[in-house]
């Protein structure tokens, strides 16, 4: 297991100069330092703001966020984090990725109380499409999200963002070999439940206990782990590997979706203080077994969504082909918003289409962070007008 983040979540204002930019320095630098001795690999430090509407009066939005990167990276943090939730600035989402190097941004399309906010749509759909088109791999989206119903305090990115309790912060880990260890050999089901509850304890105490010293030594409020078992491209870093070892089934097949609401279920039984998502997460690009089993074409869109109503975070790394409309984009997005909201659920989407890929070909990324996998197409019908008709 390794720690994806330590995520600080700040309060800001547009002038950059609050106090609590010091106590996040003073917890990125002691993190860093206990990191150097202790059993865990810390991979990335980030901080996330307030949605920006709450943080901007007269700075335009570009100029914050050129701003308010490098601040961050002076301060010793390796990305940063800004969701947009007001249209006024959903036009802004493409030049905030676009003229920055480290920043996540994230646009907010539906939350439980709103409903599904369908101009929001439209923007996300407009701005994956643009980004899409930026480089020759299409990586400008790895930066971008839909964000549906995410609350506040989620250490993921690249939806994540801060809310009135901060400052605070959270881990993020990458622990999708926990749930391979459990699972392989096990006796039964409830074998592997047992021990993937046990691994899940016995590092959240150790995490926990560092945390509060964390707290203590930089006075940032420390607020739980998301131990959401996130993967890495290899096939023992792989949760795709653990649903299979569990089950006996390729990933894509029946079993899949048992397999995962077990694991849900099992990440809800184990006890850790806990923050943001802490659910199975499925991100492709970035799941080797998950890649490999698209160029079986085991599983679809559909067969995504569908798990993702048991577990989370949505339709994350997904490459689609390049010649992939807007349309088709936000007909693909109206569905996850509409899982979001009926079944009060954070989900997202990180969408990337690669330039002259067409649907059902393979991917040639070379990133490190990213297994090749089947691009899809959306295929959705041409006549759905409904964003156009309201």
């Amino acid at each position: 297991m390794k720690i994806r983040s330590l995520t600080c979540f700040l309060k800001l204002d547009e002038t950059l100069t609050d106090a609590s930019l010091d106590r996040a320095a003073a917890l990125n630098a002691h993190a860093r330092h206990a990191a150097d001795h202790a059993d865990y690999v810390l991979q990335t430090t980030r901080v996330a703001a307030q949605p920006l509407e709450k943080i901007l009066r007269e700075i335009p939005a570009r100029e914050f966020a050129r701003a308010w990167e490098k601040i961050y990276r002076r301060l010793g943090f390796d990305y940063g984090a800004l969701l947009l939730s007001s249209a006024e600035l959903y036009e802004d989402a493409r030049a905030l990725v676009q003229e920055t190097e480290s920043l996540f941004v994230s646009l907010a399309i539906a939350s439980k109380p709103r409903g599904i906010d369908f101009d929001a749509i439209q923007a996300t759909a407009k701005t994956i499409h643009a980004l899409g088109k930026d480089h020759a791999n299409g990586l400008s989206n790895f930066r971008f999200a839909a964000s549906a119903n995410v609350p506040a305090g989620v250490p993921f990115f690249p939806t994540a963002y801060a809310d009135d309790d901060a400052p605070y912060f959270a881990f993020a880990t990458q622990a999708a070999d926990l749930a391979v260890d459990a699972f392989t050999n096990a006796q039964n089901l409830n074998h592997a439940q047992t021990r993937l509850v046990n691994a899940l304890e016995t590092h959240g105490a150790r995490l926990d206990e560092w945390g509060k010293q964390l707290q203590e030594k930089s006075g940032v409020r420390y607020a739980g782990i998301d131990f959401s078992l996130a993967p890495y491209p290899d096939e023992n870093n792989s949760l795709a590997t653990a649903l299979e070892r569990l089950t006996g089934a390729r990933f894509g097949t029946r079993g899949t979706l048992f397999a995962a609401s077990f694991v849900t279920d099992t990440l809800r039984r184990a006890k850790f203080a806990r923050a943001g998502f802490s659910t199975l997460m499925l991100p492709m690009l970035e799941d080797w077994t998950m890649a490999r089993r698209s160029h079986e074409n085991l599983y679809s869109l559909d067969s995504l969504l569908l798990y993702s109503t048991v577990c989370g975070t949505g339709l994350d790394t997904i490459p689609l082909a390049g010649d992939t409309s807007e349309h088709e984009i936000a007909a693909l997005l109206l569905d996850l918003a509409a899982l979001a909201v009926k079944l009060d659920k954070p989900l997202t989407a990180r969408l990337v289409p690669v330039p002259n890929l067409r649907a059902d070909e393979i991917t040639q990324f070379n990133f490190e962070y990213f297994a090749n996998a089947r691009a899809f197409g959306i295929n959705a019908d041409a006549g759905m007008n409904m964003l156009e008709k309201r």
